[in-house]
């Protein structure tokens, strides 16, 4: 089977799945070979950048003491201040509901250890395990790459899957995604491409198209 690119891919993609009621997004699968997942070093868990955005809104929250807060209200979707913490995470249901309705996290550094005893159960196996960053920092820059980022991640799996956008994008914004998730993975790997067994890119409810 002759290789497609990630433009001949996405194009065959959208060609092939009927449209939905609904907004699809597009997905990449990719599935890993000859490595030993047990390994951390072998995970797969990446925040990547997508040139041309989600294509649709992504949600960041962020735990700050009461000075940052301030500062980004109005920036991010979700501000938690300790004093805040009980009600917005008061038991695991709350927690589980907040958590899922939140993309991505960041916590000044100091409160991470407080974060990780009240919520590392609830946040960890979801990949949601905020990002610090230094008290003091601006974090718009950050929130703004993380508005248009999504996270890859294996979860110690050969088969995962990440978004790379969504149907009403133009085909070449989809390839350009793509090629990024591509090739953060390839980079990530031990032998890069050689642990990759094959790729596939598929609309949420459409067949799947093999690029490798």
């Amino acid at each position: 089977m002759p290789e497609l690119s990630p433009l001949e891919a996405i194009q065959k993609v959208l060609q092939d799945s009927p449209p939905r009621k609904f907004p699809e997004s597009i997905e990449v699968a990719i599935n890993l070979k000859e490595l030993d997942l047990a390994l951390p070093k072998n995970r797969v868990d990446e925040e990547v950048a997508l040139p041309q955005g989600r294509g649709k809104p992504v949600k960041v929250g962020i735990f700050a003491t009461n000075e940052m807060a301030a500062k980004v209200r109005g920036t991010v979707d979700l501000v938690v201040v300790p004093d805040t913490l009980d009600e917005n995470f008061g038991n695991k249901r709350q927690s589980r509901k907040r958590v899922n309705a939140i993309d991505f996290f960041l916590a000044e550094a100091p409160l991470m250890t407080t974060i990780g005893k009240r919520l590392g159960t609830v946040m960890g196996p979801r990949g949601k395990v905020p990002r610090p960053i230094p008290s003091g920092s601006d974090p718009a820059p950050i929130v703004q790459a993380l508005r248009r980022s999504v996270r890859v991640r294996n979860r110690g799996k050969r088969t995962f899957h990440a978004p790379v956008g969504t149907r009403d994008m133009k085909p070449e914004q989809l390839a350009a995604n793509l090629q990024a998730v591509l090739d953060r993975v390839t980079g990530k790997l031990e032998r890069g491409r050689n642990n990759i067994e094959s790729v596939y890119v598929k609309t949420t409810q459409g067949p799947s198209v093999r690029l490798w």
